[in-house]
């Protein structure tokens, strides 16, 4: 019996406009009515499902790429800090990145919104362009603190950096800087000009096994799903894993089993099917 599903978002469990809706809403209500576990799996920070438009379901939430994790309640139950040398390494090495560092107790920007709003105008191609229009529409989070000094953001249990980089040549040094420093920095990002870093032994994953073991919940009894490059060890990880129609080629190999698009709710569909088969529905 499969008592727990884990998911990633966009491209995924979200429909093709990157949100929720009254159908995915109204299947996961009944996954989770029926006692199941879900667990929404996003490289973005997140500590309770309402927040990322899930309204009141009782959902944990794995964010960050696996460098967050929360109960339904959006209490968190384990955090992974990037080695605080290493980053201050980064900061040194790159002191016109504005990064975006993310802590249990809110997101630091070592820069203005203005820097941080450039780094988002649209790339060429059709991810570059949604990347932008999210961030714009989103705006900045209530957390997050502008025009931070390196020892400002040092003083914070530092566990996600980010920063979009569109220059070739620093985008070259900064991808050569994660690797020399692969013993404590991994990159896990869905868009190429996008970094963002974790502690390396950080993945969605590893953090999923983590939660089921936390719940009680045998690997052998979760289900997950996903569509792009962050989801793969997650995949390849599970026994259970299904990437949608959409994802990636890799993604695909990784998961072994591929189901529907999220335009039409691939994902909740699998996961409500998947609940009334083994009759607890």
């Amino acid at each position: 019996m499969i008592k727990l599903f884990a998911s990633d978002l966009d491209g995924t469990l979200f429909n093709a406009l990157h949100q929720t809706d009254g159908a995915i809403l109204r299947r996961l209500r009944r996954v989770t009515g029926a006692g199941r576990h879900v667990a929404l799996a996003t490289g973005r920070w997140s500590s309770t499902g309402a927040e990322l438009g899930f309204d009141d379901l009782p959902l944990e939430v794995v964010s960050g790429n696996g460098a967050f994790v929360y109960d339904a309640r959006g209490q968190l139950l384990r955090s992974v800090e990037i080695s605080p040398a290493t980053l201050e390494e980064l900061l040194d090495a790159f002191p016109t990145c504005c990064f975006t560092c993310v802590a249990p107790d809110g997101t630091f920007v070592r820069g203005s919104r203005e820097s941080q709003l450039a780094g988002y105008l649209p790339s060429p191609g059709l991810l570059g362009r949604f990347v932008a229009w999210r961030f714009r529409r989103r705006g900045p989070a209530e957390d997050m603190v502008f025009d931070q000094t390196d020892e400002d953001v040092l003083s914070h249990t530092i566990c996600k950096v980010n920063c979009r980089v569109l220059d070739p040549g620093l985008k070259a040094e900064l991808a050569a800087f994660v690797a020399e420093h692969e013993d404590t920095l991994v990159n896990a990002s869905f868009d190429g000009d996008l970094f963002e870093l974790t502690e390396a032994s950080v993945n969605k994953g590893e953090a999923v096994a983590w939660l089921a073991g936390h719940l009680g919940i045998a690997e052998d009894e979760v289900a997950v799903y996903g569509d792009g490059g962050n989801d793969i060890a997650m995949l390849e990880r599970f026994e259970h894993a299904y990437a949608t129609h959409n994802g990636s080629e890799d993604a695909k190999r990784a998961a072994g089993h591929v189901i529907g698009s999220c335009a039409l709710h691939a994902v909740p569909r699998h996961m409500l099917a998947t609940t009334r088969r083994e009759g607890t529905l």
